[in-house]
């Protein structure tokens, strides 16, 4: 299956009083057979009058009946050939084994909990679905376009791009010597005498072409906190569409076969190096590596003394407190539950303990996520002793 889109004339933008729609393309064109996504991300305010706005019902529809939307998941036309992706205010529509009669314009609605609170992305994504020209065309190699026209005395021909009215060539023939990704779209042709003028339809390119470089983000792109939801996204500029691998650090195993790659509740542990592959049957392409740091509390706090036989008056003893955190914890010594000092060393060192000395001793692990308290830990100096003649 493969997607193919037309360079988007521009974001289009809905909003009144914080509801809106943003569609990242406003027309698409996509040849019968294939397969095709919509993407659009929507907004609502948070809370309206001190009651908190929640979304209750998502979805993409084509036309109306008695002034209801028709959920395509619902529309016969489009049996099991539609799927929705939603993640937090994002939504993705893509249908599959595209039918001409799927050309249309395709309008995202979602409702809240709040009376009023429905809203509907107008205009909308128009979706035109064509045939292909003559076979495939690849990125890269040499296409010819053609216009021809019985006419007397000889026409002149003018070529056009969609609606620019700016004319690419003034040629039977619009030549591409090596075609771009961004020459993709639809054109036409006119034929001019002194008796008249003649245009031709609308004729579409479609360029097939191998996984651009992807890009990786991370939602939330602020600082990852141990248990909460993350989420990888690769995205590469690709026709046919690519399919992807998501990979960690120097192992080879993939860790999942989609464009997403999703954690519920991050942990340590999920902390590496991660990078995606996106290919379709031109190429492929590895993104570069993106580097998760996941940020935790001190955990796995231990006390230790060193030696940890018998302590006696005069030797050097080390107390030592240790734990995982990121970032690097900060620790307080406790003596019978008295502070002794606080500061960024794990290791409380006697030069030469005394008898004094001896007490229950504790830490206390802590960083910007939380802390951990240790046990205390009993240290009994023994006397050293000398016995006179």
């Amino acid at each position: 299956s493969s997607i193919s889109i037309t360079p988007p004339i521009s974001n289009m933008v809905q909003s009144q009083n914080g509801w809106g729609v943003t569609y990242t393309s406003t027309q698409i064109c996509a040849v019968k057979g294939s397969s095709v996504e919509i993407h659009c991300a929507y907004t609502y305010p948070p809370r309206i009058n001190n009651e908190t706005i929640e979304v209750q019902k998502r979805l993409w529809f084509t036309k109306l009946q008695q002034d209801v939307p028709v959920d395509l998941k619902t529309d016969p036309n489009y049996d099991t050939r539609v799927e929705y992706y939603f993640f937090r205010n994002n939504s993705t529509l893509r249908i599959t084994d595209l039918r001409e009669s799927d050309s249309a314009q395709y309008k995202f609605r979602f409702e809240t909990n709040y009376r009023s609170g429905r809203y509907t992305g107008s205009p909308g994504v128009t979706l035109l679905v064509t045939v292909t020209l003559s076979g495939e065309i690849v990125e890269g190699s040499s296409v010819t376009l053609t216009c021809s026209s019985d006419a007397n005395p000889a026409a002149n021909y003018t070529w056009y791009k969609e609606d620019d009215q700016k004319p690419l060539s003034k040629d039977s023939q619009l030549i591409f010597s090596s075609i771009q990704s961004s020459d993709a779209g639809e054109y036409y042709c006119t034929a001019v005498n002194d008796l008249g003028t003649k245009r031709t339809g609308h004729n579409i390119i479609i360029v097939n072409y191998a996984p651009k470089l992807p890009s990786v983000s991370v939602s939330p792109s602020a600082e990852i906190v141990e248990g909460s939801s993350v989420t990888l996204t690769c995205s590469s500029d690709a026709n046919p569409a690519a399919s992807y691998t998501w990979y960690k650090n120097n192992d080879r195993k993939p860790l999942s076969e989609s464009f997403q790659l999703g954690f519920s509740s991050i942990q340590s542990s999920d902390s590496g190096v991660y990078y995606c592959k996106a290919r379709n049957k031109l190429g492929m392409k590895t993104s570069r590596n993106k580097l998760l740091d996941v940020k935790y509390a001190p955990k796995f706090l231990s006390l230790s003394v060193s030696p940890s036989d018998e302590i006696v008056e005069g030797s050097p003893v080390n107390l030592i407190c240790s734990s995982d955190a990121n970032p690097a914890a900060n620790y307080t010594w406790y003596k019978d539950n008295k502070v002794l000092s606080v500061g960024q060393q794990g290791v409380y060192h006697f030069i030469s303990i005394r008898l004094e000395d001896s007490g229950d001793y504790s830490c206390k692990s802590e960083n910007v996520h939380g802390e951990a308290n240790s046990t205390s830990l009993s240290v009994d100096v023994q006397c050293e002793c000398f016995l006179s003649v």
